[in-house]
């Protein structure tokens, strides 16, 4: 449509600007990264990441569990 805003980028900044803000300690920049906690293989969180960190494929999988589960 004409005149409306779509943001297509899907950053950070985008997100602040439409009312959601970023999870605190997302992606690292660059290694360290920290093992995920069931599997053991990198994930895209920095080492010093406070909580329970999942890789990609774990953390997918746990989303799943917990959408079927209700």
């Amino acid at each position: 449509m004409p005149g409306t805003d779509h943001h297509t980028s899907g950053t950070a900044a985008d997100h602040a600007d439409s009312g959601y803000c970023a999870a605190p300690g997302g992606p690292a920049e660059g290694p360290p990264y920290a093992d995920c906690v069931q599997c053991r293989k990198p994930t895209e969180y920095p080492a010093d990441r406070p909580g329970i960190v999942l890789c990609p494929v774990c953390e997918w999988q746990e989303a799943q569990r917990s959408a079927c589960s209700g």
